[in-house]
């Protein structure tokens, strides 16, 4: 391996015009192409072989109508006012009118029918709920399509109602911004790479690889959105990962690459054995990554498989931009190394600030105590993981500003925590009991019902609700 990355360095640094134009190339043509085809993320998480994935087969089979459940829209009255209140009879009507009209809405109930009695907050005479059906399923409905519906509300928003939306509908529409977090991570990037390397211009270059690294692989990303289900959370882990590793593995290489040359090394002979060593270093780490995520697909679970897939596609990118890219740009910029040095910025013999070598000397002369150090400081952060609570995140913890944090805060105030979390018991009931009874007064459902409402936590169990043939029930 290391011959061949030596030539490789060599190569890049010799060619380096060619390298970075087309690395530009490519770049400019994947972001392009993923501009255009836009993204296709999608929240549909299915677990083969799990009891939570039969029900949702057999409820989609035999319910379809409830396959998706519900998607509340949380309405609250100003304060003094009652949800019941004339004013607002005609503004809901034409709100359900709306949302019926809708092409993804297979039925909207209001608070003020007959059906709907249930959709009055029994806490709050303020708050009530809009109860949508879809007719389609949270990895069909899109962003613009969730946008359309949300504006569907006007009628209600005029009304001086305050209106959000909760269930998938919501969620499609809450996703909060990451950019100002990717900002952040980056200008503490700036910040530790100047004071690694002292110099601006050895800063910008591990910046640079990883944010043109990481621009193609969300680009590919997205484009594979367009083919196959692709959570929306990943391009945010891809973002953390390839920023990190991005960044990490050309760290290697300029570090290794600054220290040749200042101990008098010619440029290009540096950035060629700068690739062979750093860069053996920067593919086993990267190797070892990739398989480490491709390994998540022995789990089963088609979600987790495709984030560490579309992980490992920005890993092997960065990596390739580090071993590729990177001797390019170390060759255009040649002596011009240690150019714009920090004030003040003062060098050790072996090239390093002084500060680190101290450091280091320190922990050297002493290696008991820095480990005994060591040990104690990282135990002391690990304690927080004996009492690590593990869960699925709810709507709960997105920001208030947000249109699914502020109607699972209005559930809450209207009708409690647990409405926020309805459970859906599908029931199979092809296999018929004993003596015939009809569906509707089958024991088994009964009995059911009532093992149910004794389960701790639960606040309270529908009655079952039986499909045309009588093949499956429901209970919420």
């Amino acid at each position: 391996m290391t011959p061949v990355l030596y030539r490789l360095g060599g190569l890049c640094a010799r060619r380096r015009w060619i390298v970075i134009g087309v690395w530009v190339v490519i770049v400019i043509g994947l972001a392009t192409l993923g501009r255009s085809a836009g993204s296709d993320t999608s929240d549909n998480l299915s677990l083969p072989g799990t009891d939570s994935q039969q029900a949702t087969d057999l409820l989609s089979a035999r319910f379809p109508q409830q396959a998706n459940g519900t998607n509340p829209v949380v309405l609250t009255a100003p304060a003094g006012k009652k949800i019941t209140d004339s004013a607002y009879a005609k503004p809901i009507d034409d709100a359900t009118t709306a949302f019926r009209a809708d092409p993804d809405v297979r039925d909207a109930t209001s608070p003020l029918s007959s059906a709907g009695a249930s959709l009055q907050s029994p806490k709050d005479p303020r708050i009530a709920t809009i109860a949508l059906n879809l007719s389609a399923a949270p990895s069909d409905l899109t962003i613009d399509d969730a946008q359309r519906i949300v504006d569907e509300a006007d009628a209600l928003r005029d009304a001086g109602l305050a209106v959000a939306f909760g269930g998938y509908v919501g969620q499609k529409v809450s996703k909060p911004e990451t950019h100002s977090s990717e900002v952040v991570g980056l200008g503490m990037a700036v910040i530790v790479l100047l004071l690694t390397f002292g110099t601006v211009v050895a800063m910008g270059l591990p910046i640079a690889t990883a944010i043109l690294g990481l621009v193609s692989g969300l680009s590919i990303i997205t484009l594979i959105s367009h083919i196959a289900d692709v959570p929306t959370v990943a391009p945010t882990l891809a973002t953390m990962i390839g920023l990190g590793v991005g960044i990490d593995y050309a760290l290697f290489l300029v570090t290794r690459h600054q220290e040749q040359r200042r101990a008098g090394m010619d440029t290009r002979e540096s950035i060629a054995r700068a690739t062979a060593t750093s860069g053996g270093a920067v593919v086993f780490a990267g190797t070892t990554v990739i398989v480490a995520l491709l390994s998540l697909a022995v789990v089963g679970i088609p979600l987790v498989t495709t984030l560490g897939y579309t992980s490992a596609i920005v890993v092997l990118i960065a990596m390739s931009a580090a071993i590729t890219l990177l001797p390019a740009l170390l060759g255009v910029v040649g002596d011009r190394i240690d150019a714009l040095a920090l004030p003040h910025h003062k060098q050790g013999g072996d090239g390093h600030p002084h500060g680190w070598a101290r450091w280091a000397e320190g922990v050297v002369r002493r290696p008991v105590m820095a480990t005994v150090s060591a040990v104690v400081v990282l135990a002391a952060l690990a304690i927080p993981a004996l009492t690590l609570y593990l869960g699925q995140q709810d709507n709960g913890a997105l920001p208030t500003s947000t249109d699914a944090r502020r109607a699972y805060d209005g559930m809450t105030a209207g009708f409690g925590v647990g409405s926020n979390g309805p459970l859906l018991v599908a029931v199979d009931l092809s296999a018929k009991p004993a003596g015939g009874d009809q569906p509707a007064q089958d024991p088994r459902l009964q009995t059911l019902r009532k093992d149910l409402a004794g389960a701790a936590g639960v606040q309270s169990v529908t009655q079952p609700s039986v499909n045309g043939d009588g093949s499956a029930a429901v209970l919420t």
